[in-house]
């Protein structure tokens, strides 16, 4: 079985729904799940829009790919991210594909990859329709990239405060964890719970990656879950063994 550090992933970029300003973060993000062997960003270089891009495309050897607008209000560059992404997929060669757009009209794409048995990694603005934020595996938000990429989360935690909402050092906020994600949460543990209702971290992790594919505790300024859940103050919390130690959680009566 492969890890994660020899899965081959496809990254395909909308260079006109994404900023250059998150290609450090980014691309330190998809390590985490493999390696880049293709690397394509879309658009129309022919704008002064994209300028921006043009000085990193060499240094992290991302390929541009030119695509003219056929007409005034379509955007042929979707069309030809999708294309070129069907035929990688069919070469097999690919254990995922990360898209890179707020765009709803990659939902399909991604839905698609996912019936081949293909994971999906989706990236965008926190303004991304659902549609394509649940067609994705894994969901991560623009400003948790930039944040994760240049400050270290841990030394600005605090307990949350449900009644004022929280701002990164980088002056980016932070999402407010809401009764509908303590919902999320309860959810999850009681799916991953034992009889005595104890449930395994790593197991409730996963079933909240099934669950919501953009709950992400760096949305709301933490860098683990462990530390989000405990400090929901919605479970008890113990951590058993030694090497490693798991941490086991349990909804408070």
């Amino acid at each position: 079985m492969q890890n994660n550090s020899e899965k081959a992933l496809a990254l395909l970029i909308d260079g006109d729904n994404a900023s250059p300003r998150i290609i450090v973060g980014l691309l330190e993000e998809i390590a985490s799940y493999g390696v880049a062997s293709v690397k394509r960003i879309y658009g129309d270089w022919t704008k002064p829009n994209l300028n921006g891009w043009k000085g990193c495309l060499l240094e992290h050897a991302i390929q541009p790919v030119q695509q003219f607008a056929y007409t005034t209000g379509k955007n042929a560059t979707d069309g030809a991210m999708i294309i070129d992404a069907m035929d990688l997929l069919y070469t097999g060669r690919f254990a995922g594909f990360c898209i890179v757009s707020s765009d709803s009209d990659f939902a399909r794409l991604a839905a698609r990859i996912r019936e081949q048995g293909v994971t999906v990694y989706g990236f965008g603005e926190r303004k991304t329709p659902r549609p394509f934020i649940t067609a994705c595996d894994k969901f991560v938000y623009f400003d948790v990239l930039n944040h994760h990429a240049t400050h270290d989360v841990e030394t600005h935690r605090h307990r949350i405060d449900r009644t004022m909402s929280r701002g990164l050092s980088s002056g980016q906020p932070v999402q407010t964890l809401d009764e509908q994600d303590l919902d999320k949460l309860r959810n999850a543990i009681n799916a991953s719970s034992n009889e005595d209702g104890w449930a395994n971290l790593a197991s409730i992790g996963a079933h909240l990656a099934k669950q919501a594919s953009d709950f992400n505790a760096r949305n709301f300024g933490y860098t683990r879950l462990s530390d989000l859940i405990t400090d929901s103050g919605i479970v008890d919390v113990e951590w058993v063994g030694h090497h490693p130690k798991v941490v086991m959680v349990r909804l408070k009566k």
